[in-house]
């Protein structure tokens, strides 16, 4: 289980930490504004791209006629997956509890906008490695990406039990707790304890930059007269 061990042995990137903020701009689940963001499956990337919406140029005799890329559908998605997923699944026939293989498949099917999928071969890894917090982050993630908030962060706060400074748990809490739950408080904490545990984190001008739009969105509190 080289390749698998090696891969699931090292931290996300901060490209994967990143992968709930990267992307928001336009579109939402579960009261974001949230799109996938694509990974390679097996290097540890996230996957499920589509890009964030950009203008486009205005038509110019060079680029009216160029062909309009179309991303792929559904279908599409999980076609390519099963296949990419095809090897380690016949593998896993014989090795049926490895938590390595299982969260590499997770992996898979999470890059492929699987989630249901990835959640199931995610949790039977975590059954049998439940100390692993980077494969807990990839679940909850999922389970945010499904529209499902509070278990994300229920699951976000499991794995910080195991790995409590863990940069990736705490920046992608932050934002189910501020996009999900509108909870700024909740958030801001999260976010500042990202930064004071890892002081040389890649992505703190974005965490700086979301706990400013954070508060921003949140607006001062109504003053009622007392009486």
């Amino acid at each position: 289980m080289t390749g698998i061990t090696e891969t699931l042995a090292k931290e996300w990137p901060v490209e994967r930490a990143l992968i709930l903020a990267v992307v928001c701009v336009a579109v939402g689940i579960a009261g974001g504004w949230f799109i996938p963001f694509a990974f390679t499956p097996g290097a540890q990337n996230p996957a499920l791209t589509e890009p964030a919406k950009v203008a486009s140029p205005a038509p110019t005799a060079e680029n009216s006629a160029a062909p309009v890329a179309q991303a792929p559908s559904p279908a599409q998605l999980k076609s390519l997956a099963d296949t990419q997923a095809a090897p380690l699944l016949e593998r896993l026939k014989s090795d049926t509890k490895n938590p390595e293989l299982l969260a590499a498949i997770g992996n898979i099917y999470y890059d492929g906008q699987q989630y249901r999928a990835a959640i199931d071969y995610y949790g039977r890894a975590l059954n049998a490695k439940p100390s692993e917090a980077s494969v807990r982050t990839d679940m909850a993630t999922a389970w945010w990406f499904m529209g499902n908030a509070d278990t994300a962060i229920a699951e976000f706060n499991k794995a910080l039990t195991y790995a409590p400074n863990s940069p990736n748990t705490l920046f992608n809490l932050g934002i189910v707790k501020w996009q999900g739950k509108h909870d700024v408080a909740g958030a801001e904490a999260d976010w500042k304890k990202l930064l004071a545990a890892n002081p040389k984190y890649d992505g703190r001008d974005k965490v700086e930059q979301m706990m400013a739009e954070a508060k921003s969105q949140a607006g001062p509190k109504p003053v009622t007269n007392a009486k």
